[in-house]
């Protein structure tokens, strides 16, 4: 039998120690990352006992009368331990089905983990979707790098580096969370969007986290012409933001910043993530920004959401 119990404060400690031991669990399941953005996302997240042992989690929020899988996350899906198999997952998902049915849930949106996060095989899940008929629901595609064996840089990118590094361009981790937003700002204000996080929430969070988020920047004279906000797991290196001045485009700062992450920065992780090119639930590839990272010799992982019915009445 699984127990379903939905989190409380008091679990915290239990939590947080069994996403560092688990096989697919990064610092964003942590209570402290989680919970920064508390005032925009109820929290639904679940715990799961098998023979009173805690077996997995499930970090949620609730939206009306459906639960995502996280709402205020790029992925989530069921956190797991070395000792997760595939009968035992079937089950964590009949309970999860019914412990929503029985409060009224409809659907679960489920965000799975992507495969690079993952210390151990675990696609337990992605049987268990199948099993109860979930529906792929968004597909976005993601650049990455397998930095044990990297595909070269293009000609073009090589030839931006080399020109960036002749000028006299630093690059080096940096603190000013203010002038980065600024410039992705800018960046991000010719697409109609603007960015998800203020210099506050940036700084609160690199406090929490200093070992996992970290600002990059390339400077000329002591300006900012391009920055990369680096968020580190213990196989990743994901770009969570990317901005570049329109000076900084014109010397190369960004292409110059990127290879001192992949080159040296990052060169010991099994994988460089750029994030995904893809807009509307992944129909629309944004080609020109897919090109770029392909440039760096990234190829493409995929981030996947799942639409799981619960049978509600």
């Amino acid at each position: 039998m699984i127990e379903t119990v939905l989190y409380q404060p008091s679990m915290k400690l239990d939590w947080d120690n069994f996403v560092e031991a688990s096989k697919n669990g990064t610092f964003l399941f942590k209570r402290d990352y989680m919970e920064y953005h508390s005032d925009r996302f109820t929290d639904y997240s679940l715990i799961f006992y098998k023979d009173r042992k805690l077996c997995a989690l499930l970090p949620a929020s609730l939206h009306g009368n459906c639960v995502i899988s996280h709402g205020g996350l790029t992925y989530g899906g069921f956190v797991t331990g070395g000792n997760m198999t595939a009968r035992l997952m079937l089950e964590i998902m009949d309970a999860t089905k019914a412990y929503l049915r029985e409060d009224g849930i409809a659907e679960l949106n489920y965000k799975r983990v992507p495969y690079i996060y993952c210390s151990q095989p675990s696609d337990e899940d992605i049987y268990a979707l199948f099993r109860c008929n979930a529906t792929l629901t968004k597909c976005g595609i993601s650049s990455t790098i397998y930095l044990p064996e990297r595909i070269h840089y293009s000609k073009g990118r090589r030839s931006s580096i080399s020109r960036a590094g002749k000028i006299g361009l630093e690059v080096h981790e940096s603190d000013d969370f203010s002038s980065f937003i600024n410039i992705l700002a800018d960046s991000l204000k010719r697409h109609g969007a603007v960015p998800v996080h203020t210099p506050e929430e940036l700084i609160l969070l690199k406090s929490r986290f200093p070992d996992n988020i970290k600002l990059y920047s390339t400077t000329r004279e002591g300006r900012m012409l391009a920055g990369a906000l680096v968020y580190e797991s213990k196989h990743v290196a994901h770009t969570q933001y990317l901005a570049n001045t329109e000076e900084g485009r014109l010397c190369g700062a960004l292409d110059l910043l990127i290879d001192e992450l992949i080159s040296r920065q990052y060169a010991s992780k099994r994988y460089f993530d750029f994030g995904i090119s893809t807009e509307n639930g992944g129909h629309y590839l944004n080609e020109g920004l897919a090109r770029q990272k392909q440039e760096f010799g990234a190829r493409g992982v995929v981030y996947q959401e799942f639409s799981v019915k619960t049978d509600v009445l």
